[in-house]
C-alpha cells in the first residue's frame, strides 16, 4: 500500500529556496537600481506600511503591498497598475532587507515579467548608499 508520499520532493529550507530562486536571475545593488530607474525601470516597494512610515520612501517608487504584487504588475490582469504595460517592463522589487523581494521576483517571473529583479539589501541598502529617501 502506497502512502502517497514517495513522489514528493524533499522539503527545502528557506535559505536553499532563496539560493535556488536567486540563481535564476541577476540581482542588483542600490546604485544599479537608481540607474535602472533613471533609464525607465519601475522600482516597486513591497514593504508594509509601518516600515514605510518609519523609514521613508524612495522617490518615484510604486508602492504595492506584497499580497497585491502579482495582481498589480500582471500586464494582462484586470487590477494592474497603470505602469504594468508589458512583460518586457524592467521591474526592481524592493523589500526591507532583500529577502522577501527575491521570492516576489520568482513569482513575477512566473507571470512572464522576465526582466524582474530585486535590490540586494533592500531599502536599507538604498538608504545606506546615501540615495534619495522621502521621510
Amino acid at each position: 500500500m502506497s502512502s502517497g508520499h514517495e513522489d514528493r520532493e524533499a522539503p527545502v529550507g528557506i535559505d536553499e529556496l532563496l539560493d535556488r530562486v536567486r540563481a535564476g536571475y541577476e540581482r542588483i545593488g542600490p546604485e544599479e537600481a537608481a540607474a535602472a530607474a533613471a533609464e525607465g525601470a519601475l522600482l516597486v516597494d513591497i514593504r508594509y506600511a509601518a516600515l514605510r512610515e518609519e523609514d521613508g520612501l524612495i522617490p518615484g517608487a510604486l508602492v504595492v503591498e506584497r499580497n497585491e504584487l502579482e495582481w498589480r504588475l500582471d500586464p494582462q490582469g484586470s487590477h494592474r497598475a497603470p505602469q504594468a504595460v508589458s512583460h518586457d517592463l524592467r521591474v526592481v522589487v524592493i523589500c526591507n532587507e532583500g529577502y522577501a523581494s527575491s521570492l516576489a521576483v520568482a513569482s513575477l517571473r512566473q507571470l512572464g515579467l522576465h526582466r524582474a529583479t530585486d535590490l540586494t539589501g533592500g531599502f536599507q541598502a538604498w538608504r545606506a548608499a546615501g540615495l534619495p529617501v522621502i521621510v
